[in-house]
């Protein structure tokens, strides 16, 4: 098995909720799991409500989402998947950084169910790809607070 920690950084404005992100991402038999631990002023996140029928979406990420990257070694096309607390999600293929031949990513249909309460918990077959070959490149997670000042 393979596992790494992660913190998240924010970048800085104003008005950010003072909270702090951190998770752990593992792979074993070819199944990805990814944690992600919230901390601090969590009622100050505009979180989107849970959909009764999650479905595929674009522009997750104007709201608060969830987000990671996965990408073959040695290769220069990656995935990016976004997950909205509301259970919504997209995963996209792009053949190189920065959106060069992107495009959903349709040989995934779905994703499993996932949830966020303080915590968030994400279990999934990456891609039918060897295990060897798939690895994590990236986390992010875009926040909206609940007040938006100007």
């Amino acid at each position: 098995m393979t596992e790494c920690s992660f913190s998240l950084i924010p970048f800085t404005a104003p008005n950010i909720p003072s909270i702090s992100i951190t998770g752990k991402i593992s792979l074993q038999n070819n199944i990805i799991t990814l944690h992600y631990l919230l901390a601090g002023k969590i009622e100050e996140i505009l979180l989107p409500t849970k959909s009764m029928n999650p479905t595929r979406k674009d522009e997750l990420w104007k709201m608060t989402c969830f987000e990671f990257f996965l990408a073959i070694k040695d290769q220069p096309q990656y995935w990016e998947f976004n997950m909205s607390p509301s259970g919504d999600w997209n995963v996209y293929h792009m053949d190189a950084y920065r959106r060069i031949g992107f495009r959903e990513e349709t040989s995934i249909q779905r994703l499993p169910s996932f949830s966020l309460v303080n915590y968030w918990n994400l279990e999934l077959q990456p891609l039918s790809k060897p295990q060897k070959a798939m690895r994590p490149i990236g986390h992010s997670l875009i926040l909206r607070p609940l007040q938006i000042f100007i």
